[in-house]
């Protein structure tokens, strides 16, 4: 019974598996590295916010860990000469299901085998 009382407490989204202030930056998409700048927070519970190659961004993600599920997203609309690297993240982003947060690593999946690897900052 206490069980069940304690998982309707707190944030139940990666926001309350995740430490407070961290910044979360993209090492590898897909297995490869990734060259371009990108990274992502939590910055309350059910957000997400970071700056992708060339533009700002924010959502929602309201999915309970580990499920991942962007939500409510949008961006500035900067060009940049990273453009390509950008629609990338974007598009990674948007297909991961999966977290797991494992000390300073974040890892989003998915079933198609799409990986994302941060490292917290």
């Amino acid at each position: 019974m206490l069980f069940g009382l304690s998982s309707c407490q707190g944030d139940e989204t990666i926001s309350g598996y995740s430490a407070t202030g961290v910044t979360w930056v993209l090492e590898s998409l897909n297995g490869v590295a990734f060259t371009a700048s990108a990274n992502l927070t939590f910055p309350g519970e059910g957000e997400i916010a970071g700056k992708a190659p060339c533009n700002a961004y924010f959502g929602a993600q309201t999915a309970p860990y580990p499920w991942f599920a962007l939500e409510d997203f949008g961006s500035t609309k900067m060009a940049c000469a990273d453009m390509d690297q950008e629609s990338a993240y974007f598009t990674a982003l948007a297909a991961m299901t999966i977290a797991e947060v494992a000390g300073s690593t974040l890892i989003l999946t998915n079933d198609d085998g799409g990986e994302m690897v941060f490292k917290g900052d």
